[in-house]
This record gives structure tokens, C-alpha cells and sequence, in this order.
């Protein structure tokens, strides 16, 4: 069903899932939750319906943190590093793979279910500054300031620029309060 699969040997991580294709969006969600390289789940089902109406022919869905989970509050506490440091390694060489890369913000509010998600996500946004990355998120932001998941979208929204600097700087300071 999709080409474009890395995961870790168990499968209880995924690092990238996806279709390859000359215009590529690359969707950063927050974790995985059951889609396989054989099996779609409702979010990469709306990524795939929202990324072809939007004239993409592949998509990549990527995550702040690589772990599966259908609720992002059974999380572990604390991020394991050696998973974390693997998910933004993959994440990056994708996106330095992209000639000029369109990245479509999708975590959610779940982003404030763990501590080490918006530590995720500055770091990655601080890491993919050098690719000079088009940042979108797809419809209005919700009622804490983020970019709305995949699963709770409409599909007649429309994708707008996303200033992940000022997002990350924003995460930043909460967090130092």
C-alpha cells in the first residue's frame, strides 16, 4: 500500500510512512498510531485525501516523537532519547532530501499531553531551519495557538502559512515559565 516505510525492528516506532511522488508534502504529526506500510488509519487516510486535493502526489507522514499511540496520554513521561535522537535524524535527511520542502504542521494539541513533545518539535524546527522549509498548517488554529491535527479537520479548509519560528519561540518561553 505505501512505499515509503522506516520503523524500528518491533514496529512499536515509526519514523515515516508515506507515497513517494514528484511533489511531495511532508505531514508532521505528533505520534504514530496504527497505519502500517500494508494498513492506512483515519489520519493518513485525511492526509493522503487532503495532500492529493491539494495537487500533492506523495505525501510523507513523520511525527515529533516516533512512538505509537492511539492516545498521546499514554505516553511515556519522559522521551527516550535514543528514539527521539533516531525520529529527528530520519525527519531531517528526508527533508534535506526535498528539493524545496513543503511541511505541513499537524500535531495538535495533543502537543501539551508530555513535556519532551514541544521540546520535540523546537528542536525540530530549529534543526530544519537550514533547509528553508515552506511551513503550512491546514485550516484554523486551535483555541491554545496550535496547528490542528489531521483527524480533526474539514475538508473544506485550506492550507495558510505557518510561522513555526514564532511557534517554536512561543513553546519555547512557555516552557521556561
Amino acid at each position: 500500500m505505501y512505499d515509503l516505510y522506516a520503523h524500528s525492528a518491533d514496529d512499536r516506532c515509526r519514523f515515516a510512512l508515506g507515497r513517494t511522488g514528484e511533489r511531495k508534502i511532508l505531514v508532521i504529526g505528533l505520534n504514530p498510531s496504527t497505519a502500517t506500510r500494508d494498513r492506512s488509519d483515519t489520519t493518513v487516510a485525511k492526509v493522503e485525501t487532503v495532500a492529493r486535493h491539494n495537487g500533492h502526489d506523495g505525501f510523507v507522514m513523520l511525527n515529533l516523537y516516533p512512538l505509537r499511540a492511539t492516545d498521546p496520554t499514554t505516553l511515556p513521561q519522559r522521551a527516550n532519547a535514543q528514539h527521539l535522537q533516531r525520529n529527528l535524524d530520519a525527519i531531517e535527511a528526508i527533508v534535506a532530501g526535498e528539493p524545496a520542502p513543503v511541511l505541513w504542521a499537524a500535531w495538535g494539541a495533543g502537543i501539551g499531553q508530555r513535556a519532551f513533545l514541544s521540546s520535540c518539535a523546537c528542536e525540530l524546527v530549529s534543526r530544519l531551519h537550514r533547509y528553508r522549509p515552506q511551513w503550512q498548517c491546514y485550516g484554523p488554529s486551535t483555541a491554545g495557538g496550535h496547528p490542528r491535527h489531521p483527524s480533526r479537520l474539514s475538508y473544506r479548509w485550506r492550507f495558510a502559512r505557518f510561522g513555526a519560528d514564532a511557534y517554536a519561540h512561543r513553546l519555547a518561553e512557555r516552557s521556561r515559565r
